[in-house]
């Protein structure tokens, strides 16, 4: 299949969505533009196309959960805000962008980070969003998709992990310590993504338990391939300062391992995410491409 296509046109449906999300006034209005520069500022949603071809593995058809999948971009988006706050990553570009405090000032970064995150959990509980839903999710559905993207999202995930990749700045790399920052800092809500797919396609535990396995390996596969692009990688192409993790000192794959093991990891798990798809038909294609693409990707 198409890969590049596939993802183009899925990235649309959520921007799309979005758009219209928050087309309407919000007062302060510097809060709305402070939101919208950021979560208009480009990107591969790659979180919320995971949960449509997910659900789409399961049977089901990818434009009936938009709204769904749209949240997960929410919280993505308010993670970046934060981390290129100067009390955390202090960055200065963001997607070929200066980032939101440069253009807003920290104060309001910090608030439409946190209005992103409350978003997404009010997006995601919405009454109106499942009764005009076609497909007619169960609230039991919904329920357990919301447990799990806070589970992803917070101290036992991705918050968890940010925090220890914070605390362990100027430590020598450790292999168990460096396991636990990827895994909770991205694979998380990666993983947390792909199996709200499966859980709002209401599919059974062999299947969730597949997606499962398929998420964390391409979860920590994703963090990894980064990592070696902050090293190899071009600022103009990444959309971000390259090198920024050796000049921050953070705890990295390339840094423990080197660049070829941690190349060598990273296809290992993608072979991983391959396996974990062997119980799906031609509906998961689009999962096997996405792992695929991820292994090659260069932003």
């Amino acid at each position: 299949m198409d890969i590049k296509t596939y993802l183009k046109e899925k990235r649309e449906l959520i921007d799309d969505f979005l758009e219209k999300y928050f087309d309407s006034p919000l007062k302060p209005d510097v809060l709305k533009n402070s939101i919208v520069y950021s979560l208009s500022a480009g990107g591969k949603r790659i979180r919320p196309v995971l949960c449509l071809a997910a659900y789409e593995a399961c049977g089901g058809k990818s434009d009936e959960i938009v709204p769904y999948a749209a949240a997960l971009e929410l919280i993505h988006t308010y993670s970046l805000i934060h981390d290129d706050l100067p009390a955390m990553d202090d960055d200065d570009l963001r997607r070929g962008k200066p980032t939101n405090h440069k253009v807003f000032g920290e104060g309001m970064a910090i608030l439409a980070g946190d209005a992103l995150l409350t978003e997404a959990f009010y997006l995601l509980s919405r009454e109106d969003s499942h009764g005009e839903n076609p497909a007619r999710i169960p609230h039991s559905a919904v329920l357990k998709a919301v447990y799990e993207v806070a589970g992803g999202s917070g101290r036992y995930g991705m918050v968890g992990g940010q925090a220890q990749d914070l605390l362990s700045e100027d430590e020598e790399p450790e292999a168990e310590t460096l396991s636990f920052i990827h895994r909770c800092k991205t694979a998380a809500l990666i993983t947390a993504s792909v199996r709200m797919g499966g859980i709002l396609a209401c599919c059974n535990e062999d299947a969730l338990s597949g997606l499962t396995r398929y998420g964390e390996n391409i979860g920590l596969a994703f963090q990894i391939i980064d990592d070696i692009l902050d090293v190899e990688g071009d600022t103009g192409t990444l959309g971000k300062t390259v090198g920024s993790d050796e000049k921050k000192k953070k705890m990295t794959y390339p840094k423990l391992y080197g660049i070829e093991r941690s190349r060598d990891k990273a296809r290992e798990l993608i072979n991983g995410a391959l396996e974990a798809l062997r119980i799906f038909g031609e509906g998961a294609e689009p999962l096997r491409a996405i792992a695929r693409y991820l292994l090659e990707r260069k932003n």
